[in-house]
């Protein structure tokens, strides 16, 4: 029999954390964190990561557990995730993956494999050094639509590391990364998962976004950028590359004003919450949840887990 796996994924600033919050409380369950930032130490306000007092004594997993200078991708989350599942089941609880990172989640629930190649590191570095350069960013993504066009698609220009892998994996295969991807989704998943999705209005979304963004300035986040970068982390750490870091970090080094990088992270922030909505609505047996159709947490609560013991139960388990 397969082991449950409850997922509560959606965009940022839709209530993820505090939901999941209390459906571990209800359902004896702890949590993996499938945040590609709040795995690191020091980085706490731009993260917006969730402070002890607000895990309500449950226990949390791939939160404050790196240093900012290691390298943190989707084959390192899902190690540490599938090693924090072992535990979580070993000790008779259920896990919960809650999170954004569309591509983390599914690595975890799909079991992706990503170990049918080795790194090209010569290559790597040369796409690294483009990339180092004004412009640098659409070069690489005009290199990629030439090879794999699906795959400009589902990757962001910004989102470097992964346009580069993508192009790693073309010049070591001669295959596209986009035809691997999709036969790796067509896996069947080897846990018995409840793939919930929490959403929201998004006028509601993008304003708590703004609140949220304002909310990190006041708490000090152009401080907590200093302080990383006096401790010597550039752009090129994958830590810095998180929205509100990266902008912050520019500021520091001059190119804009404080208000001006606060304008750019609220922008980025929202367009990014569109690009999770998008990855989400591609994954067939997520089950959506709106919360501005819910009076409170309480009600939303009782509802998802309604549908998780459901669920679960449907698929021949219990929670």
């Amino acid at each position: 029999m397969k082991k449950n796996l409850i997922v509560i994924a959606g965009p940022t600033a839709s209530g993820k954390s505090a939901l999941s919050i209390e459906v571990a409380k209800a359902l004896k369950g702890q949590i993996i964190s499938g945040d590609s930032i709040q795995v690191y130490k020091k980085l706490d306000i731009g993260s917006a990561k969730i402070t002890p007092e607000e895990m309500e004594g449950i226990k949390h997993y791939c939160i404050d557990e790196l240093e900012p200078e290691v390298i943190y991708d989707v084959t390192k989350f899902q190690s540490m995730a599938k090693e924090a599942m072992e535990e979580i089941y070993k000790s008779g609880h259920t896990p919960i993956l809650c999170g954004g990172t569309g591509f983390y989640i599914q690595a975890l629930v799909n079991d992706i494999d990503f170990k049918d190649t080795e790194a090209d590191n010569d290559y790597r570095k040369e796409l690294e050094a483009i990339a180092e350069k004004e412009g640098g960013e659409d070069i690489l993504y005009n290199m990629l639509s030439e090879v794999d066009p699906e795959s400009t698609l589902s990757i962001h220009k910004n989102n470097v590391k992964r346009v580069i892998r993508a192009l790693e994996y073309y010049k070591l295969t001669g295959l596209k990364i986009s035809d691997h991807n999709k036969v790796q989704k067509e896996k069947t998943s080897p846990y018995n998962t409840v793939f919930i999705v929490l959403t929201d209005d998004r006028e509601t979304l993008y304003n708590r976004i703004d609140k949220r963004v304002d909310k990190m300035v006041e708490d000090g986040l152009a401080k907590e950028v200093k302080e990383l970068k006096d401790m010597g982390l550039t752009l090129k750490n994958t830590s810095m590359q998180g929205i509100g870091y990266k902008e912050i970090y520019n500021h520091l080094c001059g190119e804009y004003s404080l208000q001006e990088a606060v304008e750019l992270i609220k922008k980025d922030t929202r367009h990014f919450a569109k690009r999770q909505i998008t990855w989400f609505k591609r994954e067939k047996d997520a089950i959506w949840v709106d919360r501005s159709q819910f009076k409170d947490i309480k009600e939303l609560t009782d509802y998802v887990i309604n549908i998780i013991k459901k669920e679960l139960e449907k698929n021949g388990s219990k929670s």
